[in-house]
Formats: structure tokens, sequence, C-alpha cells
């Protein structure tokens, strides 16, 4: 008799089947180790890059704004450094940034580079040269701690990278239109504007100008013009608008209509604010004077036939916008003011008013084509805007109220960037552009 068989399943290898779940846990928890330390890491360095671009961006900008304050000065390399060193640290000192303050330490010179260019694209350098507007800060290695990093070299051949980021920033001026225009007008002449010589509309670098004539001047505009425009409201406007309280924005080829009459009382105690100087109803909490305030002994003066700026009955002359003189006697103008507003902001000077802000003295004005005859309310188009130094307070005496600028330069806006900073010569504002590494304008990926 036959007995039957009874199959058992078949186990083939059953210890090599446990070896085989052994080896795929251990590449599936290495697989999630690394996803982990690539995770926990990876954010942990896009936050601090974050943070670092952040404070890297202020410094430029920092920079730049006080290179533009102390432009010329004595050691304004030097102050652009310190201002933009100095912002990076008070950033890296701000809450929620203690592994940046940790790395820049009290070595704040040696974590960050700060360097100058006359382009934006360079080539950039310490001290930079004379006419430098663009400043770089570049961190090249911020280190950061490692949660997970150590793995990779665990799983690799050995060595893992540092884990650290970079950062470079770029800040200087850009083109814009300009606001905060104060109502009054030059005369330009459009067949004379050749910036590579220094000219604009007829205007040179030092020349004065009278920007407001009085009673019994001739006026380029036409009868009943005294160089003021019309921005409503009158009188109010002309005292708030001199004292730089309206925001008015024009661009270039715009027609701005002139005010008529001549509206002193108003034009005296709106400018005079920039001297330290109240009435009608205007205070320095609102309008503060300037930092410098200091002015000639006497008066200038616009008379005579043909009409001449006089200083103690002498005729005012400039030498290339470096010396300006009456009789041979050197006067204060806007390169001694500059210094010395430069000196305050530095915080060496003496004579620097406590209450006073930076370039209170220096009036946006337009520059208009008055060709052609011009009566009464006139429309007049925009030939560009002069940035005028003013040389004294307005002296009003009946109907005399006088005011005298210096020309300066094309003057610096405060409205919107435009996109190109490359030879340009107009109004302007300080804003941040592209870092690029080389002449080649090759971006940096860092910026």
């Amino acid at each position: 008799m036959m007995r039957a068989r009874i199959h058992q399943p078949l186990r083939a290898f059953p210890g090599q089947q446990r070896g085989t779940i052994i080896v795929l846990a251990v590449i599936a928890m290495a697989a999630i180790l690394v996803m982990g330390a690539f995770a926990l890491d990876g954010g942990h360095m896009l936050v601090n890059k974050a943070r670092l671009q952040n404070a890297v961006d202020a410094a430029a900008l920092s920079g730049a704004k006080t290179l533009s304050e102390v432009y010329g000065a004595t050691g304004s390399a030097s102050l652009t450094q310190a201002a933009a060193l100095g912002t990076l640290t008070l950033n890296a000192n701000a809450s929620g940034n203690k592994e940046l303050a940790s790395a820049v330490g009290n070595n704040v010179s040696g974590f960050a580079t700060v360097e100058l260019s006359a382009s934006v694209y360079g080539p950039f350098s310490f001290p930079g040269p004379a006419n430098a507007s663009y400043v770089r800060v570049s961190v090249p290695n911020y280190p950061l701690s490692g949660f997970f990093w150590g793995i990779l070299k665990a799983i690799g051949d050995g060595v893992a990278p540092n884990k650290a980021v970079a950062a470079v920033a770029t800040a200087g001026p850009s083109p814009a239109s300009p606001c905060n225009i104060t109502p009054l007008m030059v005369c330009g002449d459009p067949s004379k504007n050749d910036p590579a010589t220094g000219m604009f509309w007829g205007f040179k670098f030092g020349d004065l100008q009278v920007l407001k004539t009085a009673a019994n001047n001739s006026s380029a505009i036409g009868p009943g013009n005294f160089q003021l425009l019309d921005f409503g409201s009158g009188g109010n406007t002309v005292r708030q608008g001199l004292a730089g309280g309206i925001n008015q924005c024009n661009s270039v080829g715009d027609n701005v209509l002139t005010k008529p009459g001549n509206t002193v009382g108003p034009a005296s105690q709106g400018l005079n604010t920039r001297f330290n100087e109240y009435s009608g109803g205007l205070s320095a909490a609102d309008y503060p004077p300037d930092l410098v305030i200091a002015v000639n002994a006497k008066s200038l003066t616009y008379t005579g036939t043909p009409e001449q700026i006089q200083y103690n009955n002498q005729t005012v002359t400039s030498t290339n916008g470096n010396l300006v003189t009456a009789g041979g006697e050197a006067l204060y103008d806007y390169n001694d003011w500059a210094r010395a507003s430069a000196a305050c902001v530095a915080g060496t000077g003496g004579g620097c008013l406590g209450n006073g802000a930076f370039e209170r003295r220096i009036l946006k004005v337009v520059i208009g084509d008055c060709s052609g005859k011009n009566d009464g309310a006139s429309s007049i188009p925009v030939l560009s805007f002069g940035c005028y130094y003013v040389m004294q307070p307005a002296n009003q005496q009946g109907n005399s109220a006088q005011i005298f600028g210096q020309f300066v330069k094309q003057c610096e806006g405060d409205n919107v960037p435009g996109p190109n900073p490359v030879n340009d010569a107009g109004p302007q504002i300080i804003q941040l552009y592209k870092t690029y590494i080389d002449n080649s304008q090759t971006p940096s990926t860092d910026s």
C-alpha cells in the first residue's frame, strides 16, 4: 500500500531573504537621512543667504548714499566704507540674525569688502577713483553651522564641501524724473547743450544766475514774469514750494505754466526757511534749515544797464566754477559750502546746525525754452532741470526779492529709477544694480 505525500511549501534560502530586507532597510534609511540632511541644511542655507543678501543690499545703498553726500571731500572713500560697514553691522545685530552677528563678530572689515568705481560695470577697488559714484559690498564666505552636513562624508568619498554662502551688491545713481521741484525757472539755450564740455543749456558749473528777478529788472520770460511757476493756489503755493513743501513732478518735454506777479513776501518767506529764518506761518519742524547757513558779509545785487550780478558794487565773475570773485575778492560759494557740509556729515565740521538737513540750499529748478514772445501766464517747454546752490537769503526790500543761485549740475531727483545708469546726464536717485564680475558684463550669481 502506498502512502500519500504531503508537499511542504518551498522555502528557498530563508536566511538570504532576511539579509536582503536588512540591506533594503539600510539603503532606505540612508536615503531618508540624506534627504533630511539636504532639507534641513539646504533650508538653513537659503534662509541665511536671504538674510545676508538683505544686509549686503542695505550696506551698498548706505555706502552709495553717503558717497553722493561727501563726493569730493577729503576721505570720502573711508566715509563711504564706514557707512556701508556700519549698516551691515546694524543688520547683523538685528533680531533673528544671531548667526550672522556671530560670523561678523568684531571684525566686520574682515567679513565684508567695500569697493568703489566710476562705472557700474567696474573695475571696483578701494579707495577707488576720484570720480567714483558706485559702491560694491561683497561677502565671499559666510560659514554656517552644519546639522547633517557630515553625512555627505559618510556616503561619499569622505570629503564634504564647506557649508557657506556668499553675497554681493552694487548700488549707485540712476536717472529718474525729478520731484520736489522749486517753483522757479531759468531760461536755457537749446543750441548750447554739450555735456562733454560741461555746458548744459548755456550754463556751466559755478555760473551765477538770477533765479528770481525783482521789479524793474528785465525778464527773459516776458513782461510781468519774475521767473515763478504756477503750481496752483497763488502766493501760498509759492511760499510752500520755495520752502520745499510741494511734491511737484515734471519731465523733460512737459510744459510748465509761468505765474505772473512778483509775490515778494511768500517767495522770501519760503526760501529763507533754508537759512533758519521763519515767518509767514512756517516752522523749523516742517521746514528745517540747511546744515550750513554761512553767507557772504554783504548781499549780492542785480542791477545796472545792462543788468549784472554785483557784490559790493563789483561785478561777480566765476573761473571754471572753482573760484567766484568780485573785484578780486573771493566769495563764499558752492565749493566752500560743499566742503563744510561734507564735514558736518562726517562729524568733523564746525558751524553745523543741529536741526539742519542735508542739501537744503540746493534747489531743483526747471530749465525752460523761453524762446518766442511770452507774456503773462505762458506755457514753457521743459528742457531739463538744474541744481542750483542758493547763495543767500532773499532780502525783501519793497518790491524787490531777488534770489541768486550758482549752477551745480543737471540735478538729482527722487522719483522712479531709470533703467540704464550708463552715460546718464540727468536727475538721479540711488538704487541697487545687478553686479557684474568682469568688463564683459558677466552677471554675478551671488547678487
